[in-house]
């Protein structure tokens, strides 16, 4: 243990009334290779993702579903950033995290056995009409500028839209996802066998 000043922790927390105590952590990624999906299994596949704010709100919101983790696709915000793990409200320490290429995901998503589902402003199927109850399922979410590149839309079984009512042309990433992974959730429990219902 190392005592330092509270000057020392406002620089290091970049915060004005920092905690008393911070720790140090290695940082760890999960190797793609090593994602081996089960039934029931969800994965949140961000492509680019730019904002740690977004980053971290959606590490927190998979902690929250039970997701099982992300995988960052391309080159995205360093999940391990203060803002990122200041978003995450400490579920970094519970969401694996991997990170993959465009190419080494395209070919790590040829052998997974479940639903690949992206949101897409071609998408054509309203995301509650959706089966999600066989098998494991990776929800696909695109940059917050520019959405899923094509590669990576036609890898989709499914393309998605979440309907709006209202003026506005697009989610914020990190709330578009928090409705997806809650949709997947409930829908798993309302297509499962009425004996599979908690």
């Amino acid at each position: 243990m190392l005592e330092v000043s509270e000057k020392v922790l406002v620089a290091i927390t970049r915060r004005d009334n920092p905690q008393m105590v911070v720790g140090v952590f290695s940082q760890k990624f999960l190797p793609l290779k090593d994602i081996r999906a089960q039934d029931g299994d969800v994965w949140v596949a961000l492509d680019r993702v730019r904002d740690p704010g977004n980053l971290g709100t959606v590490i927190r919101t998979v902690d929250a579903v039970g997701a099982k983790g992300i995988i960052l696709v391309g080159e995205t915000t360093d999940p391990f950033s203060v803002e990122t793990v200041r978003a995450t409200m400490g579920s970094i320490f519970a969401v694996p995290v991997a990170k993959a290429t465009p190419e080494a995901f395209l070919a790590w998503r040829k052998n997974f056995p479940g639903l690949v589902a992206g949101t897409h402003l071609k998408g054509a199927v309203d995301y509650r009409s959706v089966d999600f109850s066989k098998g494991p399922v990776v929800l696909m979410m695109g940059n917050e500028q520019q959405g899923l590149p094509e590669s990576l839309a036609e890898s989709c079984d499914r393309l998605l839209r979440i309907p709006q009512a209202g003026r506005a042309d697009s989610l914020n990433l990190a709330v578009a996802t928090g409705i997806m992974l809650f949709e997947i959730r409930r829908g798993a429990l309302k297509f499962a066998p009425e004996d599979a219902k908690p």
